[in-house]
């Protein structure tokens, strides 16, 4: 019965200590500025200009397809108000997940490479607050701010008041989001919360998983534990 005691006793602290954090972060999601949660504060809608090029002057379908025989699905795609073809090599289920694409210009049929240049007009394109560019670098690996994001991605960095980054997929051209000083803060107890502490962007967790279980041996323990006291006679009911 030694065991039993213990065994629930720490399952009771690490299950307390947890809930103690969803109190906590709970209650800073009620205080933290929503909007400046999602770091959106210096994004804009990607600023384009009135495409004059009628569909009629695009190369045919058939003939790109013709071209890339791998291909999928293909998309028309509008990247800083210049037409091109987004050709889908690999699809997965989420735009996050790992994806393959080819850029093709919809006019003379070359490929495009989303390369530091592009990317970096992207950003500019979508951002609208004081900073300058200090820094462009392309993340292979897991992104901190998007950990979702499973595909190689530019990290173009402003230097302005919020530290702001813009990230864009590298094979889509896609702008992935915008994340700043305020959105990390937040991301920081939405890990608390979720529990995601291998940031990994969802809650379904190694760690979500083993709290479930110990979660049922405290269950379990304290039945064994109360059944042991009952067989005891350390339970009585008073007669009034």
């Amino acid at each position: 019965m030694i065991w039993v005691r213990k065994i629930h006793k720490w399952a009771s602290l690490l299950i307390g200590l947890q809930v103690f954090i969803w109190v906590a972060s709970g209650l800073t999601f009620n205080v933290i500025d929503h909007d400046k949660a999602r770091g959106n504060v210096y994004r804009q809608t990607l600023i384009t200009k009135q495409s004059t090029i009628a569909n009629k002057d695009l190369l045919p379908v058939e003939v790109i397809l013709k071209s890339y025989p791998d291909t999928i699905e293909l998309n028309q795609a509008n990247i800083l108000s210049q037409p091109y073809y987004l050709l889908t090599q690999q699809h997965g289920l989420y735009r996050h997940l790992p994806n393959s694409y080819h850029i093709v210009n919809a006019i003379t049929g070359e490929l495009t490479l989303v390369d530091e240049q592009l990317a970096t007009a992207i950003a500019k394109a979508s951002y609208n607050g004081p900073g300058n560019i200090k820094s462009v670098v392309l993340i292979a690996s897991t992104i901190s701010d998007y950990p979702k994001q499973q595909n190689p991605s530019w990290q173009i960095n402003f230097d302005d008041d919020l530290e702001t980054s813009v990230y864009v997929e590298q094979g889509s051209g896609r702008l992935v989001g915008h994340s700043n000083s305020d959105k990390r803060f937040a991301d920081f107890f939405f890990m608390l919360h979720f529990m995601d502490y291998g940031t990994e962007g969802s809650f379904n967790t190694v760690q979500m998983m083993l709290f479930a279980f110990i979660t049922l041996w405290l269950t379990f323990s304290g039945l064994i534990w109360t059944i042991h006291m009952l067989r005891k006679g350390k339970y009585r009911v008073k007669k009034l």
